[in-house]
C-alpha cells in the first residue's frame, strides 16, 4: 500500500493530475499483483527461501522507488512514464508473489482454510496501518523519499525473520540481505543530498528551500535577485515580474468597491495579494484561507518571502485559516467586500472544482450588497477555452431571482514574463463601470492607462463558440485546459 501511495505521489508531483496517475498506479500495481499471483504457482520447491528473496527484492525495489523515479525524473524525462510503470509493474509482480507463496508455507503447519484467513486478515488490516502511516507519519516527517526507505528496511526485517527460520544453509541469502540493507541505509542516510542534487538539475536557479507536504512539494529558488517559487514544479511567481500578476489581481477588485473594508482571500499562502490588499487604509479584516500550513510558514518567516510580501502574513488585520477553499465558503457566516481568489490553476478535475459554477454561487453568497469577486483564470492565449470556460461558468454561477441580478463579469488579462498572457475575471451582482476605475496606491506595474487596456481583447483573444460551463459532476474545464496547453507542449 505504501509503495502504490508513494508511487501515485511522485507522479503526481511529476506528471501532474493526480486523480488521473494515483487511478492507473492503482490499477497497474493490483493487475501487476493479480500477474504475481499467477507466477507463484511454478514455484513448487523452498518455499521459505524463495519467500525470503522476494522479501529482499520488494524491499530494494520498492525502498529505492521513489529515489529512482527522481532520478529518472533529472536525466530521462522523456522516459518517465515507461519507465515509472515498468517499475510499478515490477514491484507489483514482486508483491504478487508474496501472499499465495505465505498460504502455503503456512499450510504445512496449519488448515488451509485457517492460513487463508490469517494472511488475508491482516493483509488488509496492514493495508489500512499502511494507508494511515502514509499521509500521517511517513510524508510529513519523513518525505517521500525516505517514506519508501524505511518501509523498505521493513520488508528487509521480515526477510531477516525468515533467514532466522531456515536454519542452516542461510550464509549467502544473509549476504544478499546484508548488501540490501547496506544499499537502503546508504541512500536513507544520503537521501536529503541525493534529492537535492537531482532537484538543482530539475531547476535552471539555486535551491534555496525544498520541503514536501502532505498537500504539495515547496522549491524557492533563487538567482541573483530573482526568488522563485515552485509548487510541484509549477512556477507561482518570479520576484522580478510578481507585481504584474498581483496587482492585476487585486486592485480592479479593490477599485470596484467604494469602501472595501472586509476582504477574503482564498489561497495566496504566499502572502503577496495581502500585501496589495493591505495597501488600502479602508481595510479593517483580511481572511486568508490556504490549504498548506507549511506555506504560510515560509510567507511569514522566510527572509526571502517576508522581504516580498513586506511581512503581510503577519499583520494584525490578517487572519489565517488552513482550510480548504471549497470546505469554508460551504461553512463560513461572514460577508465580505471583496474576494480575490489566487488559486492554482484548474490543471487536475480535483482543482477543477475551485472553478465550477458551485464554488462561484458559493462566492457570490459570501458578497456584501456592493461586493467584488476576482479571480485569475490561466491564459487566454495558451488556454482560451479554459480561460473563457471560467467566464462563462461565473457569469452561470446563480440563477436569476426577481430580488437578486445576474452576476455580471468582466474578463481581462495582462503580459507576465514567466507566464505569458495570463487571464483575470472580475465579477459582481452590480454592472461594474470600468472607466471609473482608478490606481490609488503606490504601485510597480499599473498604471490607470495600463487597468484600462486590460480590458480590451485582441481578436485572437476572443472567446470561442459553443462552450460549456464547468460543473462538479463535469468537470469540462480540466479538458479545456489540458488540450490548450498542450499544443504549446
Amino acid at each position: 500500500m505504501v509503495y502504490e501511495l508513494v508511487a501515485g505521489a511522485v507522479s503526481s508531483y511529476i506528471l501532474g493530475d493526480a486523480v488521473t496517475q494515483f487511478s492507473i498506479v492503482i490499477g497497474v500495481f493490483l493487475s501487476a499483483m493479480g500477474l504475481g499471483s499467477y507466477f507463484a504457482k511454478f514455484i513448487r520447491k523452498r518455499l521459505l527461501e524463495t519467500f525470503v528473496e522476494i522479501e529482499i527484492w520488494i524491499g530494494i525495489a520498492g525502498g529505492c522507488s521513489s529515489m529512482l523515479l527522481f532520478t529518472i525524473s533529472a536525466f530521462a524525462d522523456k522516459l518517465f512514464p515507461i519507465l515509472f510503470y515498468a517499475q510499478c509493474t515490477i514491484i507489483g509482480v514482486l508483491i504478487g508473489i508474496e501472499i499465495p507463496l505465505l498460504i502455503r508455507i503456512l499450510k504445512q503447519h496449519m488448515a488451509f482454510k485457517d492460513a487463508l484467513s490469517n494472511v488475508l486478515a491482516l493483509d488488509y488490516i496492514g493495508a489500512l496501518a499502511g494507508a494511515l502511516l502514509f499521509p500521517l507519519v511517513a510524508l510529513p516527517y519523513l518525505g517521500l523519499s525516505r517514506a519508501s526507505l524505511v518501509f523498505g528496511v521493513m520488508n528487509l526485517s521480515v526477510a531477516a525473520v525468515g533467514i532466522y527460520l531456515l536454519g542452516k544453509s542461510r550464509f549467502w541469502i544473509s549476504m544478499r540481505l546484508a548488501a540490501a540493507a547496506l544499499i537502503l541505509l546508504f541512500t536513507l542516510f544520503f537521501s536529503n543530498r541525493m534529492v537535492g542534487f537531482l532537484e538543482d538539475l530539475l531547476y535552471q536557479d539555486h535551491i534555496v528551500y525544498a520541503k514536501s507536504t502532505p498537500y504539495q512539494r515547496i522549491v524557492l529558488t533563487r538567482w541573483r535577485n530573482d526568488i522563485r517559487l515552485y509548487l510541484n514544479g509549477n512556477i507561482q511567481f518570479s520576484s522580478i515580474d510578481e507585481a504584474r500578476y498581483h496587482e492585476p489581481l487585486v486592485i480592479p477588485a479593490m477599485a470596484s468597491h467604494p469602501n472595501p473594508r472586509q476582504v477574503l482571500i482564498l489561497g495566496g499562502g504566499d502572502g503577496l495579494a495581502a500585501r496589495e490588499v493591505l495597501k488600502y487604509d479602508s481595510v479593517q479584516k483580511i481572511v486568508l484561507v490556504d490549504l498548506d500550513p507549511e506555506m504560510t510558514r515560509l510567507a511569514r518567516q522566510r527572509l526571502e518571502l517576508t522581504a516580498l510580501n513586506k511581512g503581510s502574513l503577519n499583520h494584525p488585520k490578517v487572519r489565517i485559516v488552513h482550510q480548504d477553499a471549497f470546505t469554508y465558503l460551504e461553512r463560513a457566516t461572514d460577508f465580505f467586500d471583496v474576494i480575490v481568489a489566487d488559486l492554482p490553476d484548474p490543471g487536475s478535475e480535483s482543482l477543477s472544482k475551485l472553478y465550477s459554477t458551485s464554488f462561484y454561487a458559493l462566492c457570490v453568497r459570501r458578497l456584501s450588497l456592493k461586493g467584488v469577486l476576482a479571480t485569475q483564470a490561466t491564459s487566454p492565449f495558451f488556454a482560451p477555452e479554459a480561460f473563457w470556460c471560467i467566464v462563462q461558468t461565473i457569469e452561470t454561477a446563480m440563477p436569476d431571482h426577481a430580488d437578486l441580478p445576474k452576476v455580471k463579469s468582466c474578463p481581462y488579462h495582462v503580459h507576465i514574463p514567466s507566464f505569458g498572457e495570463w487571464g483575470f475575471v472580475l465579477a459582481a451582482r452590480h454592472k461594474i463601470d470600468l472607466k471609473r476605475l482608478k490606481v490609488d496606491i503606490p504601485t510597480r506595474f499599473l498604471t490607470e492607462a495600463s487597468l484600462q487596456a486590460m480590458f480590451v481583447f485582441g481578436k485572437d483573444l476572443s472567446a470561442p463558440e459553443k462552450l460549456e460551463s464547468n460543473h462538479l459532476d463535469a468537470p469540462i474545464l480540466y479538458n479545456y485546459y489540458k488540450n490548450g496547453w498542450q499544443r504549446y507542449q
